[in-house]
């Protein structure tokens, strides 16, 4: 062989190679991430051919999908689209699969997931189209619609837990939108919704209740700062600490004063219990100072701070800011600075405290079905960790009881039943009105609930919020739909 065809030859035999190489990873490695692509017009097509699983609360859909006469064949409807959208989600020819348990879970409704192989090859020998799983979520209908209502027009955001398994109960974020002109087979109206929701400023789309921007927790944070102190065994419910009417901040010339203007107790000087039924901000300034930014970062990690989680959407972490000077400290240990959460995440540190200090992972999935109503899964109950000790989960149940009889939290009380919670009037902005938060858990002695409320820049009480009067008669209002 000469040498311009053996040049010719190496040459053809690289490129076959190469071929063989490209075609390969395409079908092997990056199969998945192609079909998974959001502008895969391929996926959508054959997902439109098949019958997408339903979401169901009690057995009754809240999402299905009905036999169109038009080449897309199913089409997605949605019952109480606006109540349930951040639950949902939305399904969209144009625009994918997004948001909720719509883009969560796509794998199972759509039917592409491992986990329904053998229905997909039960379907295929029966000479049926393959159809997707349906999902029974833990929603409670009373408590969702309590939140709902509740919440009004206020912007803001509320969840609500079982405290012994971590089943979300309600989950509300508002603004909401209507997810039903996405899933519209007329291009021009998903695309007029599609621009009305993306351009709103107040961000419908965005789930309040596990991301968005996170919101500083204000005084709700006292509960974490409260049980690093007394898990560091120096500290009981009884112990006294100053609680002036201004804290000194050093290394500054500012002060951290109390939102009354006045000491929390006589000589300057309050107990523990009392700092947080009156949600003292000098007390646990200092306090902050005196166990140190590790040591509240460290409790604040227990109860699931700086954690990635699903539920199954994916919920963005909070955070507690490190490398902490002496006023920073302060502020953090009273839930500003930098300090940043989701309505999730508080619920889960009360719902701890309810629980004797066990951390329950949040889950909105009660079972996974098969098309032909078989059980596929069951998730159980899943303990995250310990974040205090049972004695700490019951020194913080009195004193959070304090707060609904005697302090800032009596707006959330309810008739008969012993609450327990904390308020919080977050500063976030020069001039802003203040964030208000209120989460709590009942009955006390028998937690069946336990909930977070954020209601944004003081919802309709603009500057003259408070964590008490603003977000307080929302939490009573899920408590009294769950306990009822």
């Amino acid at each position: 062989m000469n040498q311009p065809i053996r040049r010719l030859s190496m040459v053809v035999a690289v490129m076959f190679v190469l071929l063989l190489v490209a075609s390969t990873w395409i079908q092997v490695l990056g199969a998945q991430g192609i079909r998974e692509a959001s502008d895969n017009r391929r996926t959508q097509l054959d997902s439109y051919a098949r019958e997408r699983g339903q979401i169901l609360l009690g057995g009754q859909p809240i999402a299905r999908s009905t036999e169109v006469e038009d080449d897309l064949e199913w089409q997605r409807v949605y019952s109480d689209p606006e109540l349930y959208s951040h639950v949902t989600g939305y399904f969209s020819f144009t625009y994918g699969s997004g948001a909720g348990l719509e883009s969560a879970s796509d794998g199972l409704l759509s039917g592409r997931d491992d986990q329904l192989f053998y229905d997909r090859l039960t379907d295929t020998i029966a000479g049926r189209e393959p159809r997707g799983a349906s999902l029974e979520l833990t929603i409670d209908p009373d408590a969702q619609q309590a939140a709902e209502q509740a919440l009004g027009e206020q912007r803001g955001a509320v969840v609500a837990l079982d405290p012994s398994t971590g089943d979300i109960l309600a989950m509300v974020s508002h603004p909401n939108f209507d997810p039903s002109p996405l899933a519209s087979h007329d291009v021009p109206t998903e695309r007029a919704a599609w621009e009305r929701y993306t351009e709103d400023e107040t961000q419908p789309m965005v789930n309040r209740a596990i991301g968005g921007n996170l919101y500083p927790p204000g005084s709700t944070f006292k509960i974490v700062t409260a049980a690093a102190a007394l898990e560091s065994g120096d500290y009981s419910a009884g112990s006294s600490i100053p609680g002036p009417a201004t804290l000194d901040l050093p290394q500054t010339t500012s002060d951290l004063p109390n939102a009354s203007g006045a000491a929390c107790g006589a000589n300057d000087q309050v107990t523990l219990a009392v700092a947080m039924q009156d949600s003292c901000n000098t007390a646990f300034g200092w306090l902050g100072m005196e166990l140190g930014g590790d040591a509240v970062a460290e409790q604040a990690e227990a109860f699931g701070f700086g954690e990635e989680l699903s539920v199954p959407m994916t919920v963005a972490p909070s955070t507690f800011p490190t490398g902490l000077n002496p006023p920073q400290e302060a502020q953090s240990a009273i839930g500003q600075y930098d300090v940043r959460t989701t309505p999730m995440q508080m619920a889960m540190v009360t719902a701890a405290v309810a629980n004797d200090g066990v951390v329950m992972r949040p889950n909105m999935i009660e079972q996974v079905m098969a098309a032909d109503t078989s059980v596929i899964d069951e998730p159980e109950p899943d303990a995250l960790r310990r974040a205090i000790s049972s004695d700490t989960a019951s020194e913080l149940t009195d004193m959070m009881q304090l707060v609904t009889t005697d302090g800032t939290g009596t707006a959330g009380a309810v008739d008969g039943v012993s609450v327990a919670a904390k308020t919080g009037t977050a500063q976030h902005a020069e001039g802003a009105a203040p964030h208000a938060w209120y989460t709590a858990f009942a009955p006390a002695d028998n937690p069946q609930v336990a909930v977070a409320v954020v209601v944004e820049s003081g919802g309709t009480a603009g500057s003259e919020a408070s964590g008490g009067s603003s977000a307080g008669p929302i939490s009573k209002a899920v408590m009294e739909a769950v306990l009822q």
